[in-house]
């Protein structure tokens, strides 16, 4: 039977990936909301594909209607910026968790299956060097450090849909993303600092041949990992072959790519120079410690290393990432420079047009 899989937030970095590979690869059928549709190109011309321009918080009777309708739901629909948790905490509290709680009831109430992204920041300032999805401790900072407030959002959610688990037998698949990069990040012909995550807010700053600013020295670590990667196990989720996915919680990371971000600025900049259209500017782009503070704000707070155990995955899903460091990033610029008239607008900008 073909799939009806409910994607929110299906114009994001992950949802939008997610709808091409099902239906490049699969038979499955796709409803879509998010507020726009300009990462899914040709997509919404897919006779499989149904998508409506909404949003979740105010169109909640064609959500409520599709949990009915669908097999599975998939909601990505949140802010996954830590700028924006130190800047907007309660608008954070409220989409993320307030509006997720209410697809999550409805999947408990018509049955239905629930495949739901965590994240690596429920693990917060975990003491442990490798994160376990069963044993690993979630360790955050006091209250006025409100950077906190996406992964206590989270965390409640992942306790949520757990207890309805074991209450009502809801069969749900929690994921936690390890710093996914790839095609459709975010853009970094947008030059706003701190709007974008790492990766394209470096590519940004080589593109307008602004000083990478690296938080107190950028000696942080993460475990970055290919969309492509990311998306073949969450295929594998979906599918739920012999049910192995169901009532699990799976980090889905590449601890081979665990880099700090002083060797991501670095790296940014050496494969830039790959590319004629950011050659000059890449040669020309420095680098700058700032403090976390002076970056963020005062209610900021970092986590220094982040490598995900991935045995749960490699053992129940039959999944493990294959894309190094290099060649993610390598594939990601090279996304980037294929659009078109990408670099005019930072070009002009340069020229003083």
């Amino acid at each position: 039977m073909a799939l009806k899989i409910m994607i929110l937030g299906v114009n994001g970095f992950i949802g939008s990936a997610l709808t091409e590979a099902i239906l490049r690869n699969r038979d499955w059928e796709v409803y879509g909301m998010d507020l726009a549709d300009n990462k899914l190109g040709d997509l919404p011309r897919n006779e499989r594909f149904h998508f409506v321009e909404g949003d979740i918080t105010i169109n909640k009777e064609w959500v409520e209607y599709h949990v009915k309708k669908c097999d599975v739901i998939v909601p990505l629909v949140a802010i996954a910026n830590p700028a924006q948790y130190v800047t907007h905490p309660l608008r954070v509290f409220e989409l993320d968790f307030e509006a997720n709680l209410t697809v999550v009831r409805q999947c408990v109430k018509y049955g239905k299956r629930l495949i739901f992204p965590s994240t690596s920041e429920v693990y917060g300032m975990s003491p442990d060097s490798v994160l376990d999805e069963q044993s690993s401790p979630l360790v955050y900072g006091p209250i006025n450090k409100q950077r906190w407030i996406y992964a206590c959002s989270k965390q409640m959610l992942d306790r949520v849909i757990y207890a309805y688990g074991v209450r009502d037998n809801l069969d749900y698949t929690l994921f936690r993303p390890f710093n996914f990069i790839g095609p459709n990040l975010d853009n970094p012909e947008e030059p706003k600092e701190g709007s974008s995550r790492v990766f394209t807010q470096f590519l940004s700053n080589v593109l307008y041949r602004k000083p990478i600013k690296l938080v107190d020295g950028g000696g942080q670590k993460r475990s970055f990992t290919y969309i492509d990667d990311a998306i073949e196990c969450l295929l594998i989720i979906l599918e739920n072959q012999d049910r192995r996915a169901s009532q699990g919680i799976f980090n889905i990371g590449n601890p081979g790519n665990c880099i700090s971000i002083r060797d991501l600025a670095e790296r940014t900049i050496r494969i830039a120079q790959e590319f004629p259209v950011l050659r000059e500017n890449a040669r020309a782009t420095q680098i700058l410690d700032v403090s976390a503070g002076e970056y963020y704000g005062k209610y900021y707070q970092d986590i220094q290393v982040r490598v995900p155990n991935i045995e749960a995955a490699r053992r129940t899903l039959g999944w493990q990432p294959k894309t190094d460091m290099d060649t993610a990033m390598r594939r990601t610029i090279d996304y980037y420079v294929r659009q078109e008239g990408f670099g005019s607008r930072a070009a002009a900008l340069l020229a003083g047009g």
